[in-house]
């Protein structure tokens, strides 16, 4: 369960009468696909022959380096258990054994999206140390995130005082970065008492602020425990903030799932189950943790019957004749495909690989399998456009070089859908 202290407002879409498109009906053609890469192109030509720029994503701070994510908060509070548990796959019993933290630990992650988790030690006050003077660039200069964890069966009034001092020092250096807060070990607590507890936090920290005259924080607040998935339900909402063009990547899923009528679509991040994006459609925790299970299932299959990595000299015999092709091309299917049929509803789930790092989970309609044929197809066109986007999204300085521009890469795509 999450709060924000943000308002967002809605603002109605008006579609441009130049745009491509919107495809309708139970299949998405290569041509449709084709007819909008090329709307796509006028509008940049138009663009460029107007004198117009064509728009691009806000720089901030995290074009630099890998975007960062801070873990603060008391000392046994439960930081290095949830970085431990997310991020390593340490089951949550073993968590008992974990030393408390005497040292700034400092994880970097290769993901769909690489980034770095700093566990800061609860003794460390950064801000009012009379022995050391920190390096406050260097600390937040690239953070996209700082996530402050409460312990909600201890007395958290202290921990709420240093939280409220540390947003006042962000908000006047570094107001770009979001503070998200997790309420955390409520696995054991009523739902009345988590609610009452999550409240009096928010009202607390919102007051404070209020009375320094801070408004416009951006401040989220989360219930989490490591004993279930809501701790992966919390970084999912925050790794969601950080990646540039969300909205695109949910209304492709949201397209995915009118047109092949899914109940609801995710795309999991499969080494930490942390969903970076999902359809319109209300929130289910249900279906996530069927989603987030099933995800551990194909992994665990993956991890004792997937393929190995073979040396040069297999790799040389096997595109020798009589198969004189690249061991790529002589597989059937280069994706992980898998299906399976829930017991309770008779509702299937859908599993496709989108990279290495990526899949796309879906729960389908009951009898959905009279249709797989075509389904199939509209999920090879939506992965085909997810890796499109996470190419075009990458960092300039981790693309192609030379002629092989994003556009150039677009233009292949088209033709060869």
């Amino acid at each position: 369960m999450a709060t924000s202290l943000t308002k967002r407002t809605s603002s109605t879409e008006h579609r441009d009468p130049h745009s491509a498109p919107r495809s309708r009906g139970l299949y998405i053609s290569p041509a449709t696909v084709k007819l909008n890469h090329i709307y796509e192109q006028n509008r940049q030509r138009q663009q460029k022959k107007d004198g117009v720029k064509a728009p691009e994503p806000t720089a901030t701070p995290l074009a630099k380096g890998k975007p960062r994510l801070l873990l603060m908060g008391q000392r046994r509070s439960g930081k290095s258990s949830i970085s431990s548990v997310v991020f390593h796959k340490l089951p949550p019993n073993e968590t008992l054994y974990l030393e408390s933290t005497a040292r700034i630990q400092k994880d970097s992650l290769n993901s769909f999206m690489d980034f770095q988790v700093w566990d800061f030690p609860g003794q460390i006050d950064i801000f009012d140390n009379p022995n050391f003077t920190f390096d406050m660039d260097a600390i937040f200069g690239e953070v996209g995130a700082l996530i402050w964890v409460i312990d909600a069966q201890d007395d958290y009034l202290e921990a709420v005082s240093k939280l409220n001092a540390t947003i006042l020092h962000l908000q006047r250096s570094y107001p770009h970065i979001l503070i998200e807060v997790f309420i955390h070990k409520v696995d054991g607590l009523s739902d009345d008492y988590k609610l009452d507890i999550q409240r009096d936090v928010t009202i607390r920290i919102q007051d404070e602020l209020s009375d320094q005259g801070v408004e416009n924080a951006s401040i989220s607040f989360y219930l989490t425990s490591i004993y279930n998935h809501s701790i992966f339900e919390a970084f999912s909402k925050v790794i969601q903030k950080l990646i540039p063009r969300l909205g695109q990547l949910e209304a492709l899923l949201t397209s995915l799932c009118r047109t092949c009528r899914f109940d609801k679509a995710y795309l999991f991040d499969v080494n930490t189950k942390i969903y970076i994006a999902t359809d319109s459609s209300p929130e289910d925790v249900a279906s996530y943790e069927i989603c987030s299970d099933y995800v551990d299932v194909i992994i665990d299959f993956t991890e004792v019957y997937g393929s190995w990595q073979r040396s040069p000299g297999w790799r040389a015999k096997l595109e020798q004749p009589p198969w004189p092709k690249r061991l790529e091309d002589q597989i059937g299917c280069d994706l992980a495909e898998s299906g399976m049929i829930l017991s309770d509803a008779q509702r299937p789930i859908i599993l496709r690989e989108v990279d290495r790092f990526l899949a796309l989970v879906a729960i389908m309609h009951e009898g959905s399998y009279d249709k797989m044929p075509l389904i199939n197809m509209n999920v090879d066109e939506v992965v085909k456009g997810l890796t499109e986007f996470f190419e075009i999204t990458k960092p300039k300085e981790t693309r192609v070089a030379g002629k092989d521009s994003i556009q150039g890469q677009m233009e292949q795509l088209a033709l060869g859908s």
